[in-house]
């Protein structure tokens, strides 16, 4: 190997290096945050996150960059599926998602309107929300009766309190009298769900809420396989190309 192609070589893994690790980053890698395992391939758990959305989080939060008829295509639902089981009384079909409260009303609800959901998973990442999900714990001083110990002081309440249960906080003792942080959660009321299956529901949510940031990623997966195979056979013929090329030459 000739040090020119040593230096190509040398170039493009560190290329590739440097893309994949911008890859974590975009994806929310942060330190301390539960890995949420979500599979955005997989359509029947993007179709629960999807119900769970519409039932959880829509009441208050929108998804603006998002239609119902889009959604209906991607997750391979008919339009009477969606309008049944998906789509808000008075919606329609081409409709974008968006909350029925006005931002007036959250404001005085919550302290301030609840965000917009469309591009969360892409700013925050799935890993993020999943352990945010999970992290809620009574409070009663805070202004919701809910903290959060991945988001402390966060002004949304535990939507989700009947599935997961009712933790607490059990602040550890740190140096010099100090709580440590974050502190340790203990669930002392059960919820509709265990923790297994809630943190299986959770997993549907995030996997739906890492789609919307992106609908396009279904489709760029499944041509990602083909590019895959163009350029294995395009290598494949370079390098039959350049045998032949560089055969007289010693």
């Amino acid at each position: 190997m000739t040090k020119a192609t040593h230096r190509i070589h040398r170039f493009v893994l560190s290329l590739c290096a440097l893309i994949l690790s911008g890859s974590a980053v975009a994806a929310g890698g942060h330190e301390g945050l539960e890995a949420a395992n979500a599979q955005v391939g997989n359509k029947a758990m993007l179709q629960r996150g999807a119900a769970m959305y519409m039932n959880y989080c829509a009441g208050c939060h929108s998804m603006k960059y998002m239609r119902y008829s889009r959604m209906a295509a991607d997750l391979g639902l008919t339009e009477d599926q969606m309008m049944e089981n998906l789509v808000p009384p008075g919606g329609k079909f081409g409709d974008t998602m968006v909350t029925g409260m006005a931002a007036e009303d959250g404001t005085v609800f919550f302290g301030k309107a609840p965000p917009d959901l469309s591009l969360v998973a892409r700013s925050r990442g799935v890993d993020w929300i999943y352990s945010y999900l999970k992290s809620f714990y009574i409070d009663p001083s805070a202004a919701v009766g809910w903290n959060n110990s991945v988001y402390p002081n966060a002004s949304m309440p535990h939507v989700l309190a009947e599935l997961q249960g009712i933790q607490v906080a059990r602040h550890d003792e740190g140096h010099a009298g100090e709580a440590a942080h974050p502190p340790t959660l203990e669930l002392v009321q059960p919820g509709r769900l265990s923790p297994a299956q809630y943190n299986a529901a959770l997993r549907d949510l995030v996997s739906f809420m890492q789609y919307a940031g992106e609908p396009a990623v279904l489709k760029r997966h499944a041509m990602g396989v083909w590019v895959l195979l163009y350029l294995a056979m395009f290598t494949l013929i370079a390098w039959f190309l350049k045998r032949e090329f560089w055969k007289d030459v010693h």
